[in-house]
C-alpha cells in the first residue's frame, strides 16, 4: 500500500525547503592578486573609475544609488549634506570626492559654465579641509590612513584647478598686475579673496602662465623629485625677459621658472563656521622659500615639485638646436655667453656654476642638476649657475668671456661682494668646460707672456700688445673657492689632431667679431713673434687648441691652482686597464685628465659623458656637502 502525503504535508514541505535555502549564506570569499586589490583599494576620482571604495561604501550607508551618485551627484550630495548616518569623517570625505567628480566632469567648463566648476571645485575644497582639520581626529592620529591620503589629494586637486582657473580668468580680463593681497573674485555664490602671494619671480618679468606639475611627464629625465604634502603643487612660469631690456644685453638670466604651492583657506574655527561661509583666500608660495605652513595651531608641509620648473625650462629652450647653429655658422650668436640661474638669485645660498663641455649646452647637466635638486640639505643650501657658451671658439676666448659672463652676473646681483653667495663659489666643469674652470682659477703670472715672446715682458711690449693682454694675465677668481673637473683634459689629446679631430674642426665656424679680434692681436704680435702671431690669425677652434702639443695649454697647465682653491678630479675609464696611466675614456686619457695635488680623485668606470652616471653624481654631492661644513677649505688670502 502506498502511502501518499497528506494537503498540509503537501504545502509545508516547499516552504520549508525554502526557508532552508534562505537560510543559507550567500557570500562568498574568492581570493584575488594583491596587486588588484591594492589597486581597487586606492582608486578614487583622480582614476577615472568612478568613486573610491570608501565613498561607495558611504553611499550604501545611506541606501543612495553608487552609480547614479557619481553621474548625477547633486541629489546625493544635498543628501549626504543633511544626513545623521554618517560621521563627521565619512560624510566630508564622501563629500569632497562628488563635489570633485562633479568639477572635473565640466572641466574644461564651456561658456557660462565657469563659475559653476570654480564653484565645484571649492565646495571639494572646503570640505576636504574640514575633513583634515576640523574633525574629532587630528592629522597626526590618521597619518597612517590611506583615506586621509586621498582626502589631502582631493583638496591639491581642487586648489590646483581654482588656482589656475582663476589665473586664466585675470588674465583673460587683464586685472594680472593688480595688487596682489586684496582682491575679490565673484562666483555665482563664492566670494574668493588673493591672499599672501610669496613667489620670487625675477624682477621686472611678470608671470606668464602656470603650470599644474601634477599632470606632468618626463622623459629623458632620470628621478622627479617633489615633496609630498598640502597644496597644489604648480610651476610659475615668468615673461621671457625683463620689460623694456633688449635679450642680448643680460648677461644673467634667471630661468624664470619657480616651483610654487597653492593654498586654499577657509573661514572659521569649528566645522560648522567652516561648512557654512561661502568665501575662501588664495596664497601662493614660492618652495624655495617656504618648506610648510601653520594652520590652526599645526605646521603643515607644502606639496611641491622640483624637477618640474628644470625640465620646463630644458625642454621650452631647444638647447641642442641652438648648440648646431652656433658651431656650424659664422654668426655672432652666442659670442657672449649666457649664465642660467636655476632658481631666483638668493644671496644666502652658496653657489655652484656648471660650465658645459665641447658641442654641448646646458642639456648635457640635466641629470647631475636634477639630482642636486633631489638632494635636500643641497637644495637648502646652494643655488645652481648653469653657463652656455660657444663651446667651439679658443680657450684663451671662452676663458676670458665666461669670467667676464659671471662677473657680470656677481655685479647686477651683488656688486659689494657682500653676499654668501659671492664667496666660495663652486666652479664644476665637464670635458672643456673643466680646463676653462681650471683657468679661472689659476694665476699663470707671466707665463703665458713667456710663451709668446721668450722672455718677460716689458713695459713697452705690454704696453703694444695691450689688445692681449686680457688673455695672457689670467689671474685667479678671488669668489672661488673649489672646484671639480669631471673627465677633464688638462693636459690635451692626442685624439684632438686624429682624423676624427680634423674632421669636426672642419665644421666649426668662428664669429666674425672673433676673427676681427684674432687678426688685430696677430698683426700687433707680428714684429715680435711672427710662429704665434700665424697661430692667431688662424683664430685656432676648441679642438685644435686641446691637442696635446698645444702652446697655450702647455704654459696653463704646468701653472698651479691658486692656494685657497680646494680642487677635485673625476675621471672616467672606459674598460678595464692594468693601470690607471693607460686609463681612457675614449677621448681623454687618465694621463690628461689627471692633477697632482687634487683634494680627492675619483675613477668611474664610463665613457667621456661621466656626469651621467650615478657614480660621479654622487661624488659632486659629497664633494658639496664637504664644501658646505667647511672642510678641507685652503685660507683665503686678505680674509
Amino acid at each position: 500500500m502506498t502511502h501518499r502525503p497528506g494537503p498540509g504535508r503537501r504545502i509545508w514541505c516547499p516552504l520549508i525547503a525554502a526557508l532552508a535555502v534562505a537560510g543559507c549564506t550567500a557570500v562568498k570569499v574568492q581570493s584575488h592578486d594583491p596587486r588588484q586589490m591594492a589597486q581597487r583599494r586606492h582608486a578614487d576620482a583622480f582614476g577615472g573609475g568612478g568613486a573610491s571604495s570608501a565613498t561607495r561604501e558611504s553611499l550604501r550607508i545611506l541606501g543612495l544609488p553608487e552609480a547614479a551618485c557619481w553621474l548625477e551627484p547633486r541629489p546625493c550630495l544635498k543628501s549626504l549634506q543633511a544626513s545623521q548616518g554618517l560621521d563627521d569623517e565619512r560624510r566630508l570625505s564622501a563629500l569632497a570626492e562628488l563635489w570633485l567628480g562633479e568639477a572635473m566632469a565640466h572641466d574644461p567648463p564651456r561658456p557660462g559654465e565657469r563659475n559653476s566648476t570654480l564653484d565645484a571645485y571649492l565646495e571639494s575644497a572646503r570640505a576636504s579641509y574640514a575633513y583634515l582639520f576640523f574633525t574629532r581626529r587630528s592629522l597626526g592620529e590618521r597619518a597612517l590612513e590611506d583615506r586621509q591620503d586621498q582626502v589631502r589629494d582631493f583638496f591639491n586637486g581642487a586648489t590646483e584647478r581654482v588656482a589656475i582657473l582663476l589665473f586664466e580668468e585675470a588674465k583673460r580680463r587683464g586685472t594680472l598686475d593688480e595688487a596682489h593681497a586684496g582682491l575679490t573674485v565673484l562666483t555665482d555664490t563664492w566670494a574668493i579673496h588673493r591672499g599672501l602671494i610669496d613667489v620670487p619671480l625675477p624682477a621686472g618679468r611678470p608671470l606668464l602662465g602656470l603650470v599644474a606639475a601634477r599632470r606632468l611627464g618626463f622623459t629623458g629625465i632620470r628621478n622627479v623629485y617633489r615633496r609630498d604634502g598640502f597644496g597644489a603643487e604648480l610651476v610659475a612660469c615668468a615673461a621671457e625677459r625683463p620689460a623694456g631690456v633688449a635679450e642680448d644685453n643680460l648677461a644673467a638670466r634667471e630661468i624664470g621658472y619657480v616651483p610654487v604651492t597653492a593654498v586654499l583657506r577657509f573661514p572659521g574655527s569649528s566645522l560648522e563656521e567652516v561648512m557654512t561661509a561661502r568665501e575662501a583666500t588664495v596664497e601662493a608660495y614660492g618652495s624655495a622659500l617656504h618648506d610648510s605652513i601653520s594652520l590652526y595651531g599645526t605646521e603643515v608641509r607644502l606639496a611641491s615639485d622640483f624637477t618640474a620648473p628644470y625640465a620646463l625650462w630644458l625642454n621650452r629652450s631647444r638647447f641642442r638646436r641652438q648648440v648646431g647653429r652656433v658651431l656650424t655658422r659664422s654668426t655672432e650668436e652666442l659670442v657672449e655667453p649666457r649664465v642660467f640661474l636655476m632658481q631666483p638669485y638668493n644671496p644666502d645660498r652658496l653657489t655652484v656654476v656648471l660650465i658645459h663641455g665641447l658641442a654641448s649646452s646646458p642639456d648635457a647637466w640635466v641629470n647631475l642638476a636634477n639630482e642636486l635638486t633631489g638632494d635636500e640639505e643641497i637644495r637648502r643650501n646652494y643655488q645652481v649657475w648653469e653657463v652656455f657658451y660657444r663651446s667651439g671658439m679658443s680657450l684663451a676666448f671662452n676663458a676670458r668671456a665666461i669670467r667676464a659672463a659671471l662677473e657680470q652676473t656677481l655685479d647686477r646681483f651683488d656688486p659689494g661682494r657682500a653676499a654668501r653667495a659671492s664667496h666660495r663659489m663652486v666652479l664644476v666643469g665637464h670635458s672643456l668646460g673643466g680646463v676653462i674652470a681650471r683657468l679661472l682659477v689659476l694665476d699663470v703670472g707671466d707665463s703665458l707672456w713667456r710663451m709668446l715672446l721668450g722672455h718677460a715682458p716689458s713695459a713697452e711690449e705690454r704696453q703694444r700688445l695691450a689688445a692681449a693682454a686680457p688673455y695672457l694675465d689670467l689671474v685667479p677668481m678671488a669668489e672661488v673657492g673649489r672646484a671639480v673637473f669631471l673627465a677633464s683634459p688638462h693636459h690635451g689629446t692626442a685624439r684632438a689632431r686624429g682624423w676624427l679631430g680634423r674632421l669636426a674642426s672642419g665644421f666649426i665656424r668662428t664669429p666674425p667679431s672673433m676673427i676681427a679680434k684674432s687678426k688685430e692681436i696677430a698683426d700687433l704680435l707680428e714684429p715680435l713673434a711672427p710662429a704665434h702671431a700665424a697661430t692667431v690669425r688662424a683664430a685656432p677652434d676648441a679642438i685644435e687648441v686641446t691637442d696635446d702639443r698645444d702652446a697655450y695649454l702647455a704654459a696653463t697647465a704646468r701653472r698651479p691652482i691658486a692656494a685657497w682653491v680646494d680642487y677635485h678630479s673625476i675621471i672616467a675609464c672606459a674598460r678595464p686597464s692594468p693601470s690607471l696611466r693607460d686609463c681612457t675614456d675614449g677621448l681623454v686619457p687618465y694621463a690628461s685628465a689627471h692633477l697632482d695635488g687634487a683634494a680627492s680623485e675619483l675613477t668611474v668606470p664610463s665613457r667621456h659623458r661621466v656626469q651621467e652616471t650615478p657614480a660621479a653624481i654622487l661624488e659632486l654631492r659629497r664633494i658639496l656637502h664637504l664644501h658646505l661644513r667647511g672642510e678641507h677649505e685652503q685660507p683665503h688670502p686678505g680674509r
